[in-house]
């Protein structure tokens, strides 16, 4: 991979690492002060169940900023962009649609497809 398009990766991970990260303190912010709020218990479980909804968000976003951490430190190892499975180039197109990627297509696909046959 040239370097103007690691370069690429490279801050396009880290502004979405900071935005991500942004986010989560917001809503650690956000949870602290809707506890303040909540003293009658219907207004409680309604909180309770908006701040589960975004815990489980935010958790998706915890494993996404791991992934990209996993993969700025790839570029920083000069690995970013080969598949972990079969140590080919992961194509262009596939990194530009999935940048924190550690497979290429066809090593995805087929451990997408024994993944289906053992558990189901």
């Amino acid at each position: 991979m040239e370097s103007m398009e690691t370069e690429y990766f490279k801050n396009y991970l880290e502004q979405q690492l900071e935005e991500l990260i942004s986010r989560a303190e917001s809503t650690v912010k956000l949870l602290c002060k809707d506890d303040e709020y909540a003293s009658d218990p219907l207004d409680r479980a309604t909180l309770d169940n908006g701040r589960d909804n975004t815990l489980r968000f935010r958790e998706r976003e915890s494993r996404l900023i791991r992934k990209i951490k996993t993969t700025l430190l790839k570029i920083e190892e000069g690995d970013f962009g080969i598949c972990e499975a079969c140590g080919e180039d992961i194509p262009l197109n596939r990194l530009m649609a999935r940048p924190v990627t550690a497979y290429c297509i066809r090593c995805k696909t087929q451990m997408e497809t024994r993944e289906r046959a053992v558990g189901g």
